[in-house]
């Protein structure tokens, strides 16, 4: 059974002569323990897509169906709780937070949802150590390598145990080396967690570490 279903979601900007359609009619689905590509150029809809999946955006028309319900976001709260409790967002550059360390960038997750219990505290030493982050955790991102701050994003997208997880270009700051060693990585916790997992790449050499490759071309699955 499908973790993850978009049903026809078509999403535009403007009216008339000014319409501009950034995805028209898109379906897909995604399975538990997948990582899905989907690669396509510059422009063609694949970050939209993500946000709308993520609960950044609205469809303009269709709907984001996950673990067989289907998400309504009719306010910012609703929006925002539905990130944090159900969906792993991984943005193009890290977003971490500068002054805080690689452990304390995660711990900020269970920080927003109220308060950070031993639990989390133990979960996030785990996930660092996973990523081979263990000795780097009480460094902040600026002590940290490019590869190394992708890894404690991924790391901090897995805090909250979500559904899904929304990976937009975790390589396009990194060499070709340092790109297919995060994937790998990437692919093999999405196996051994049963997660599921949507990366956005324009790079075919990243998207062939995926178990499957969706093309994006023009806002329409090629």
């Amino acid at each position: 059974m499908s973790v993850l279903e978009v049903r026809n979601v078509t999403k535009s900007y403007g009216s008339g002569h000014t319409l501009v359609t950034a995805l028209d009619d898109v379906s897909l689905s995604a399975e538990r323990g997948t990582l899905t590509a989907i690669l396509g150029p510059s422009g063609s809809g694949k970050t939209t897509l993500l946000s709308i999946i993520g609960g950044l955006l609205a469809p303009t028309a269709g709907e984001i169906v996950l673990d067989g319900e289907s998400v309504h976001l009719h306010t910012r709260g609703e929006a925002a709780a539905f990130r944090r409790n159900r969906v792993g967002l991984v943005f193009q550059d890290d977003h971490l937070v500068p002054y805080l360390t690689a452990e304390e960038n995660l711990l900020l997750v269970p920080h927003l949802s109220g308060r950070v219990r031993r639990e989390d505290r133990e979960r996030a030493t785990g996930l660092l150590a996973e990523f081979g982050l263990g000795p780097r955790a009480h460094h902040r991102p600026a002590k940290l390598s490019g590869g190394e701050r992708q890894r404690v994003a991924i790391a901090r997208a897995m805090m909250n145990e979500p559904s899904v997880m929304l990976v937009d270009e975790p390589t396009s700051n990194l060499d070709t080396e340092r790109g297919t060693q995060v994937v790998d990585m990437l692919r093999d916790h999405i196996h051994r967690r049963k997660m599921t997992c949507l990366m956005v790449t324009h790079d075919p050499r990243m998207a062939e570490e995926a178990d499957v490759v969706l093309q994006l071309v023009d806002g329409r699955v090629a």
